[in-house]
């Protein structure tokens, strides 16, 4: 039977006070994120009621609705009620903008814009890292069909690839004002700006070349492929178009706002906010390479606590920091060998744990459900069920969640495992995210992967539950506990 997303889409926001509670809406892989302007008014019970909808959490001001892979869908029909899309910022906040600007605030704020601003990116970096990843594949590496100086290997390895992350300020500029309210377009020309040729080839100059900025001589860099330089130019774009469309005569506006907006924007990014966002960006990326570099224990207990407890960061809300840092790695390196290698691992031990309940619990029902949140998050995608149904439900089996993700992020660590682009999904497609880097580098994922679930799997039919939960009997949960099933018959 067809899922319903206009049904969804009406009965999340009847649940959340109405599309004129919802300041904005936005959506990641699996969730639809709304921005509310009274909370008080939001019936978390309700929407946790409406059928397709799998759970509900707030992740700082937004109120994040779990759906799954139809999650587009039932964006597309919210925004058709009424509802800002697109991460666009409704002005007219209500009480939600007389809130104190606490330092909490700011940093909810902040991880909002920049959340809000990746994740319209996700479709782009899926398409252009898939570009390569078909390359990759056919190409020398693996089924050897084309070969490295083949028309059709440069087609899609460069040529495809490059224009999806080469050109990554000018995409990131647009979707950033479009997020925070400022023009679009204008984002769209900081970023060309940042990439210009003129720019670009100074920067190739050997000892680095010079560029002149209303008279003011500074060292070119090449930002194509950065992120945090066209991120910090964005709310500068914001404030100053604001500022000029306060005074500026609406006849004149048209002509003079947007570009007396970039007579000031450009000196400030190319002189103060992109160096510095080049600067943090290539401090996170020495880092996260310095980590995967360092060896020995300390890379493998940042990985094993990724692993081990990120699926519980995720419920707390502390996960975005870490997935906003690596993205840019991600987005500027073109691979990341630790946090997404870790977290995926993190995943999977997840399928492990729901795995081991549905072949130890006894009641029919209970494993029944289990094996349906085991295909949600295998075919589907969505680990929420199995997370909410399995894992915060019978808390011992987060035992096996440790045990599995720890396991399987260290083993991954060991084997040199390392993401790529292009991925995007959260199913078995995810293999697709290993795929750039040879076949060693797929089959590593898989073993680690496998390690993952093994180890949630066994951890937790063997200490996941107690004997009240099970429905058995001291005698029989020894029994159990020898042969897991074994009372059944």
């Amino acid at each position: 039977m067809a899922v319903d997303n206009k049904a969804i889409a009406e009965g999340v926001l009847a649940a959340v006070g109405g599309p004129e509670n919802v300041g904005n809406a936005t959506h990641c892989m699996t969730r639809l994120r709304l921005t509310v302007k009274d909370k008080s008014l939001v019936d978390e019970d309700a929407v946790k009621g409406v059928k397709g909808v799998l759970g509900a959490v707030w992740a700082g001001p937004q109120f994040q609705v779990i759906i799954g892979q139809n999650v587009p869908k039932v964006y597309a029909e919210v925004t058709g009620m009424g509802v800002a899309g697109g991460g666009s910022v409704d002005e007219d906040l209500g009480d939600a903008e007389k809130e104190p600007l606490t330092p909490k605030k700011v940093w909810d704020n902040a991880l909002d814009f920049l959340s809000g601003s990746m994740v319209q990116l996700i479709p782009l970096m899926m398409a252009g890292g898939l570009f390569r990843t078909f390359a990759v594949v056919l190409g020398p590496t693996m089924l050897n069909i084309l070969a490295e100086d083949s028309a059709a290997y440069i087609f899609f390895n460069n040529i495809m690839y490059d224009a999806a992350f080469y050109f990554l300020p000018i995409y990131l500029g647009f979707c950033a004002c479009r997020k925070i309210g400022a023009t679009p377009v204008l984002g769209a020309l900081m970023g060309g700006i940042l990439i210009s040729p003129g720019i670009i080839s100074a920067a190739a100059q050997e000892g680095g070349g010079i560029i002149s900025v209303y008279g003011i001589e500074i060292a070119a860099a090449n930002y194509s492929q950065s992120v945090l330089p066209i991120m910090l130019s964005v709310p500068c774009i914001y404030f100053i178009e604001k500022w000029i469309k306060s005074w500026m005569p609406d006849a004149l506006s048209t002509i003079f706002t947007p570009f007396l907006t970039m007579v000031i924007v450009v000196p400030i990014s190319l002189i103060i906010l992109a160096p510095l966002g080049a600067l943090i960006g290539n401090g996170i990326g020495a880092a996260l390479f310095g980590i995967a570099d360092i060896g020995g224990v300390f890379t493998f207990l940042v990985m094993a606590i990724l692993g081990a407890f990120w699926q519980l960061f995720v419920v707390a809300g502390m996960h975005m920091p870490i997935i906003m840092v690596a993205i840019v790695q991600l987005a500027q390196a073109g691979m990341d060998p630790v946090i997404f290698v870790s977290t995926n691992c993190a995943m999977w031990a997840v399928w492990g744990c729901v795995l081991g309940a549905a072949l130890r619990l006894r009641d029919k029902d209970e494993k029944s459900l289990c094996w349906g949140y085991l295909v949600a998050a295998v075919l589907g995608g969505v680990t929420e069920p199995g997370l909410f149904g399995v894992i915060l439900r019978y808390r011992r089996t987060m035992l096996g969640m440790f045990a599995g993700g720890a396991a399987g992020a260290v083993l991954s660590g060991l084997l040199g495992v390392v993401v790529y682009p292009g991925g995007g999904a959260t199913n078995f497609l995810i293999a697709l995210q290993y795929m750039q880097g040879g076949m060693q580098n797929l089959i590593c994922m898989l073993i680690g992967a496998a390690c993952s679930i093994v180890v949630g799997a066994v951890v937790t039919m063997m200490f996941g539950f107690t004997k009240e939960e099970l429905g058995t009997t001291e005698e029989e949960a020894d029994a159990d506990a020898v042969l897991p099933g074994a009372m059944d018959y």
